[in-house]
């Protein structure tokens, strides 16, 4: 190449430079940053963010987050969301200038994540363009509607004598390993043919008991409507304390889209004892139990965000189950109580009745759906009326009847007929009862055509009553559907197919099953 011609290519790229840093003007961004003064376990105190709100995000080095929790005028408390062993004092503290907020798209369906919208199930991470605050005000009185819709758990005992609405806050309560996981994860399963979608939000759970919630929930196919919250308990606690709130935001994104969602806290006693460890932490005035006075409201704040939206505004749902753990069954102790009067009723727990053999191990006396009775279908209130009654009277007759004392034929039957209601309402893990099925049952148990059955049978029995659903005309249960009460035409044709399905279980008329007195 010649020399001039490769001075004129020089010469043509510098003047292209020159233009472009003439063109070019320099940008100052104003950025906030201060100096952490100290770090403990799952907090740090940092001063020079004069600037800072609560709850507003803060960045540490690594790319790790807290949120400022204590602002004061000399220094900020900040809950560390992430793991602060790298982290030490003298280090740079960002100010992020947002509140923490999570991502929210219709790809979180079927998805295992933290509260920070981090996957957790090993698949590419999550593509959202929106994200909302995790903590948010709850819907105003007037954007509610009254709970009209039941949802339905698929366990018999709660759909017939403790029913559940949508838009209700229900609570699951009881001791240590009772069963109460599995009666939310039933009812999540239930779900799959009622279009309602499902958060299951785990706070401070081990690891394996998450990875077999998650992996009954694939199995049964019900990761298709289900999203997955997970904090673990080596966690820090400022995770497990974000938890439910993130996932709260996640499900009511989908309730403002018009959906019928369903979230399961599991647990809240973990949340308490989170926010409590980290309360200690940050030098806030402890209260009863060590628990701060502001224990309540974190509880309330969140709770009261389930509720079913008005018609002009959706009409969509968010049904809440939160658990709790009692201990040396303590209803009365101070966070079961507080939840209790922020519920609409509880489904109680018993371990005496879970070591009989009594599965799901509800407590039908201590067991109460304060709303859900008016949402509940018409047709279980017509087959199910005198149940309960039936049973609390059993209850109380069979503890009389330990001392042994001679009973007469009316408290005998009385006795018998409970026993069956206990074996009928009995329910293996993992296999929901559809609702025909339960109206079948229900009015067998209420016309008492199980009584006669030996109580060893009474499984076989439940079996073949269930199996003559498909003897019933399809007309009947449109009729049913359609009807505000069970007519007599409907009553007597299910009758007479519960009859047909019971002669080879029954004995001879008059005996009496279960033994003396």
């Amino acid at each position: 190449m010649a020399p001039d011609n490769l001075q004129g290519i020089f010469d043509s790229a510098f003047a292209k430079i020159e233009r472009v840093c003439q063109a070019g003007a320099p940008q100052l961004t104003l950025r906030e940053a201060g100096r952490i003064t100290s770090i403990a376990a799952g907090i740090a105190k940092v001063s020079g963010l004069p600037g800072v709100s609560f709850e507003e995000v803060l960045k540490f080095p690594g790319d790790a987050y807290g949120i400022a929790f204590n602002v004061e005028e000399d220094e900020i408390g900040v809950i560390l969301l992430d793991d602060y062993s790298q982290l030490h004092a003298g280090d740079e503290v960002e100010r992020m200038e947002h509140v923490m907020a999570v991502p929210v798209s219709g790809s979180l369906i079927g998805r295992v994540i933290d509260p920070l919208g981090r996957p957790r199930d090993g698949k590419a991470p999550i593509i959202s363009t929106t994200r909302v605050p995790i903590e948010r005000a709850a819907p105003p009185i007037m954007d509610r509607a009254p709970v009209t819709m039941p949802l339905q758990t698929g366990i018999k005992v709660i759909d017939a004598l403790i029913p559940v609405g949508r838009g209700q806050r229900e609570l699951i309560l009881g001791d240590r390993q009772t069963g109460k996981t599995a009666i939310a994860i039933d009812t999540i399963l239930n779900q799959r043919n009622e279009n309602v979608l499902c958060v299951y939000c785990a706070i401070g759970q081990h690891a394996s008991g998450v990875a077999k919630v998650i992996a009954t929930l694939r199995e049964k196919g019900a990761m298709s409507y289900t999203l997955v919250v997970v904090t673990e308990g080596n966690d820090s606690p400022g995770l497990a304390y974000i938890a439910p709130y993130a996932a709260t935001s996640i499900a009511e994104y989908f309730m403002e889209q018009g959906r019928d969602v369903l979230i399961v806290y599991d647990d809240l006693t973990h949340h308490a004892r989170a926010y409590r460890e980290l309360s200690l932490l940050l030098r806030r005035p402890p209260g009863r139990e060590a628990y701060p006075g502001d224990i309540f409201y974190i509880h309330s704040r969140l709770l009261e965000r389930a509720t079913h939206l008005r018609d002009s505004l959706g009409g969509g749902s968010l049904t809440a189950l939160p658990i709790i753990e009692t201990e040396a069954q303590d209803i009365s102790a101070y966070i079961p109580t507080n939840l209790i009067s922020i519920t609409d009723g509880q489904i109680y727990l018993s371990p005496s009745l879970f070591e009989l053999g009594v599965l799901p191990a509800v407590d039908v006396g201590k067991s109460v759906s304060r709303v859900g009775g008016k949402a509940q279908r018409t047709v279980y209130r017509a087959v199910a009326g005198d149940l309960k009654l039936d049973y609390a009277q059993f209850e109380e007759l069979e503890t009389f009847a330990r001392f042994g004392a001679r009973l007469d034929e009316a408290t005998r039957r009385i006795i018998e007929h409970g026993r069956r209601i206990r074996a009928c309402l009995k329910q293996p893990e993992s296999a929901p009862v559809s609702v025909r099925e339960q109206i079948v049952l229900l009015l067998a148990l209420t016309g008492k055509l199980f009584d006669n059955v030996p109580l060893d049978r009474m499984e076989d029995a439940e079996q073949a009553v269930r199996k003559a659903i498909t003897d019933i005309p399809a007309e009947v249960w449109t009729r049913i559907g359609a009807a505000d009460n069970l007519d007599a035409g409907s009553r007597e044709t299910i009758m007479g197919a519960v009859r047909e399905a019971l002669p080879d279980f029954l004995h001879a008329a008059g005996a009496v099953a279960g033994g003396a007195y």
